[in-house]
């Protein structure tokens, strides 16, 4: 007794294909004024179009709910299958569903970290990008937690097993991208609501039509009565209605794809028009998401180029990704990297070595002052500008004495100020949700005049936030691209993901932008919008033939003209509304995509 689109389709076709068959078994029930060149018009076709078009679109969203798994079932890829768990003098590679709470666990380098736990003996550093999104590794120590999926890197470790199984934080991710995503409804809801209400009427004008004609109308009575409610219910029969919002889905997602947008599912093209709330990632969002070297302070006599060859030719030999950004640097510069002799390094501290027979240091404050480098307070009020303002702060020493520091970021993207300057005035309010550390996150937001942000958070504590929006009556999109960003995205009512990102992020979303440029948010506004008016005008088309057809195919115009409204008349009335449905639809070819109104 829900009535909706399907209860119209089913009587539209119902009627159609028992009409047409009750002309093939029995045509005699008839009037020979119906007839045309001596036989009864025939309606199987109209169930058969009816049908297939609505078969299609459920083909469609039966696709798009397969690939809502995709994600899922990366994330849990991404845990190792085996662990090396430690019992007594004994290693043994088990698989992971063997591991309990309390192994003793082995780590080596290079090695995903199987459960969460606490490090018992050993240092290193651990890549938890697909947890904060940060590019830059963890040092960790004895005593440090550590999450199942994370990537160790330099060092070896012994770690104790805390939660397994269902209780691991990718777990917990992978339970909430899957809950979130299955919480949507369809779009077909605003067809139904429509169709709730008109399907009564339908059933009620060939009601009162039948019982019209059989009390009043010429003979044969019967078959006239028959004949008339079968047109009224021919010409409400949905054939546009089932048009109505696939065709305008169907162009409108095209026209998006022309500039980058591509949308997942038709309920973030319809949900995305009255998003008020833009939460953002902030690695690789407003950022490029890559560590840059962005600034350097020499000191004496030394050169820029000269430190930065210097560094550069001894952090070349390290894993750290910030020892990357230097290396990346000189090669911009075209600089020509020397041999380094002696190499050490520490983890988490910094490196040594001998370059063009110079002792050269690099590294942080503290590895510096454990060597005795000599004048490093000079540029203390230097280093901490830049840590206020977001850098990590890399020291050079040569020689024993400070030579330069080295300040590496991660650089806000070229279009971010543009994007969130539209964004703004389109009357979206801008929040920054970031595992980032709290300095860097309000170094970013100042610059970017972001109001409210929030830093150090984990999957979990976006994903939350999110909720808490929702449930302040809040419509949110969440744009973001990291697999930290996974339950986020799935949470929001519309997932926006950086089409340079993870596919997990991606598969979560229900929009991709492909250039990762967030300007296309406003340009996906103005599509959404655009598909949404042209959905109504189409829901307009679909009935307006209908309704007007009805009461003139239940003989309202016979009394007083004579008229009767033929059946093929009526299917001819309700192709015509399918024609204009369409007309209008591929008028979304040709939307501007600019500020949206």
């Amino acid at each position: 007794w829900n009535l909706n689109m399907f209860t119209l389709i089913s009587i539209g076709t119902g009627a159609a294909y028992l009409y047409s068959a009750l002309a093939i078994l029995a045509p005699g029930v008839f009037p020979e004024s119906l007839q045309q060149a001596g036989r009864l018009a025939l309606y199987f076709e109209a169930s058969a179009v009816i049908v297939t078009l609505v078969l299609v679109g459920q083909v469609l969203e039966l696709r798009a709910h397969r690939r809502t798994g995709d994600a899922i079932r990366e994330l849990l890829a991404l845990t190792p299958p085996t662990a090396r768990v430690l019992r007594g003098d004994s290693e043994l590679e088990v698989p992971l569903s063997e591991v309990n709470p309390g192994d003793l666990l082995s780590v080596r380098p290079g090695d995903k970290v199987p459960v969460d736990g606490r490090i018992s003996a050993g240092h290193s550093s651990v890549d938890e990008s697909m947890l904060s999104g940060e590019p830059i590794p963890r040092q960790v120590g004895e005593g440090d937690e550590v999450v199942g999926g994370t990537v160790n890197q330099t060092g070896a470790f012994r770690m104790r097993a805390e939660r397994v199984g269902s209780e691991t934080v990718l777990a917990q991710i992978v339970t909430m991208v899957g809950e979130a995503q299955r919480s949507r409804a369809p779009i077909q809801r605003l067809v139904d609501a429509v169709a709730a209400r008109f399907v009564p009427a339908v059933v009620l004008s060939a009601g009162v039509a039948f019982t019209a004609w059989a009390a009043l109308g010429p003979e044969p009575r019967l078959a006239n009565a028959f004949v008339a409610a079968v047109a009224v219910l021919i010409i409400a029969c949905p054939c546009a209605l089932g048009l109505a919002t696939p065709i305008s889905i169907t162009v409108g997602v095209g026209r998006g794809a022309r500039d980058g947008l591509l949308f997942k599912d038709a309920q973030s093209l319809e949900t995305l028009r009255g998003v008020d709330t833009l939460v953002v990632d902030k690695t690789g969002t407003l950022t490029q998401g890559k560590p840059k070297l962005t600034r350097m302070i020499v000191r004496g006599a030394v050169g820029e180029d000269r430190a930065l060859l210097l560094a550069a030719s001894l952090e070349r030999y390290s894993e750290h990704p910030l020892a990357s950004a230097v290396v990346a640097e000189a090669e911009v510069r075209n600089l020509s990297l020397e041999e380094a002799r002696s190499f050490e390094a520490e983890v988490g501290g910094g490196v040594t070595g001998e370059v063009e027979n110079h002792r050269v240091a690099v590294g942080n404050r503290s590895f510096m002052h454990d060597r005795g480098v000599r004048n490093l307070a000079a540029l203390d009020r230097e280093a901490s500008e830049l840590q206020s303002d977001g850098h990590s702060v890399i020291y050079l020493a040569v020689d024993g004495g400070l030579a330069a520091l080295l300040a590496v970021s991660d650089p806000i993207k070229a279009e971010t100020p543009a994007a969130l300057k539209r964004l703004r005035a389109l009357g979206l309010r801008i929040v920054m949700l970031t595992g980032d550390d709290e300095r860097v996150a309000e170094s970013i937001a100042r610059r970017l005049e972001i109001d409210e942000f929030e830093a150090r958070l984990s999957p979990r504590d976006k994903h939350d936030r999110i909720l808490s929006l929702r449930e302040a009556g809040r419509c949110v999109a969440m744009a973001g691209d990291g697999i930290n960003d996974a339950p986020a995205l799935a949470a929001a009512h519309v997932g926006i993901a950086m089409g340079t990102g993870t596919d997990i992020a991606i598969e979560s979303a229900g929009i991709t932008l492909l250039t990762g440029d967030l300007r296309a948010v406003g340009k996906a506004i103005a599509l959404s919008r655009a598909v949404m008016r042209n959905i109504r005008q189409n829901l307009f088309f679909a009935f307006f033939y209908n309704g007007l057809g009805i009461p003139i195919a239940g003989g309202a115009l016979f009394p007083l003209f004579g008229i009767a409204l033929n059946p093929m008349i009526a299917a001819a009335a309700m192709s015509l509304s399918s024609v204009s449905v369409i007309g209008n639809a591929l008028r979304l070819r040709s939307t501007e995509l600019g500020d949206p109104s």
